[in-house]
């Protein structure tokens, strides 16, 4: 079964085309960026093939969508003949509130639930309710999923979803902790327990989704019992250029010194904040090396802010588990940044991480990271959402139990 996977944000696309049958097989990928604009930008691949890009104006997602699909299509960069080749199609959706707790078949009263949540997610689920709406029109007879990124937190307990605010803002606005990159977290305990033959259901888990946004999940015997962010992305980790963590307060007396609007607030904490705030150089912690290796001081105190913050909360789910097993580091920064991952893990062995240096020299693949024998395993675990996504389509619309 072919199944398209999308990922619709404000102004951009992200896809894949996966065929799952006996095993998972990834034909395409791709982004269409700058929607809405003349330049809109498709960068087209297929899987052993070099990229291909094409620019045109693309008003709107449907375009966009019939151009990806016509893309799909191409005699000499596509992978399927006709758009009936894909039998379901796979979306990311950013929040489910408390309405999800699992991937669901896509039908007008799921939508209507996805659009009551878009209060909690405003930049979002309106961008992934039109990719719904796109497919609509264009494969009406194709079934739909919808995988959230809240809903794998949904097994948290009330005592660590909740605020300690009244509560009445609970219950009238639905005001608690939901976290996010739940798709992230989910596969990459899976995945990682299978690598190393451990049962999760009986495991305790810290996975480390780290990317220019960033968090943190305790999983206990599988299921996820804290996270790092909370009613938005901005809670827990500092961030590319999110504040993360910060005394309310603060927000407060910026806000009135700088005579700051509530949206003006937002942006400065979600926008200019984190490393890039920190730095005064990038979000990008490629560059915000190098300039600590040419000895900025400012970029320096920004690796070491972002490691810090990172180490704490990972012996603070160890605290809350009574213990951990198994560390997990993933996204962008977590696969790639070798001495970022070292930052994060040395001085861990009072946990039982016994780390090992010459083992982390290594980028973008599964790798243990501590030493033979080391009480508590540490290692990389590369994600893939979109597998994820495409995997409970293919179980949800064929009612199967296809594994990762």
């Amino acid at each position: 079964m072919k199944i398209l996977v999308l990922n619709c944000g404000s102004s951009s696309i992200k896809y894949q085309l996966i065929e799952i049958a006996n095993s998972t097989d990834l034909k395409a990928k791709g982004l269409l960026d700058r929607i809405g604009l003349p330049t809109s930008e498709l960068t087209h691949q297929v899987t052993g093939k070099e990229k291909h890009k094409i620019v045109q104006e693309v008003p709107d997602h449907q375009i966009g969508i019939n151009l990806i699909l016509k893309t799909l299509k191409d005699p000499v960069y596509g992978v399927i003949k006709d758009e009936n080749e894909i039998l379901a199609v796979g979306h990311r959706v950013a929040h489910g509130g408390e309405n999800f707790k699992a991937s669901v078949l896509i039908t007008p009263d799921v939508k209507l639930d996805i659009e009551k949540c878009i209060e909690l997610a405003p930049l979002h689920n309106p961008a992934n309710l039109k990719g719904i709406q796109s497919i609509e029109a264009i494969l009406p007879n194709v079934p739909q999923v919808a995988v959230f990124d809240t809903s794998f937190h949904q097994t948290m307990p009330p005592f660590s979803y909740l605020y300690a605010i009244p509560y009445e803002y609970y219950e009238n606005f639905k005001i608690r902790r939901y976290g996010f990159h739940g798709t992230s977290h989910k596969y990459i305990a899976q995945k990682a327990c299978r690598f190393l033959g451990k049962d999760i259901d009986n495991c305790n888990i810290i996975t480390c989704h780290l990317g220019n946004g960033s968090s943190i999940a305790a999983i206990q015997n599988g299921k996820s019992v804290d996270t790092s962010m909370g009613f938005t992305p901005l809670e827990g980790l500092m961030m590319g250029t999110r504040s993360g963590d910060v005394d309310l307060g603060v927000l407060l007396f910026i806000a009135e010194k700088e005579n700051l609007s509530i949206a003006d607030t937002n942006a400065m904490f979600n926008k200019k904040s984190g490393i890039f705030g920190i730095s005064g150089i990038s979000f990008d912690m490629r560059d915000v090396e190098q300039a600590a290796e040419k000895g900025n001081k400012r970029a320096q105190l920004a690796l070491d802010m972002y490691a810090y913050r990172a180490k704490k909360y990972i012996g603070a789910y160890a605290a809350a588990m009574g213990g951990v097993d198994l560390i997990i580091l993933s996204g962008g920064i977590g696969e790639n940044d070798i001495s970022t991952r070292q930052r994060i893990l040395e001085g861990l062995q009072f946990l039982g991480v016994e780390f090992d240096a010459e083992r982390n020299n290594s980028r973008g693949k599964e790798a243990i990271l501590t030493r033979p024998g080391s009480p508590v395993t540490a290692m990389v675990q590369p994600t893939n959402e979109e597998l994820v996504i495409a995997i409970d389509t293919f179980n949800i619309v064929t009612q199967s139990n296809f594994n990762i």
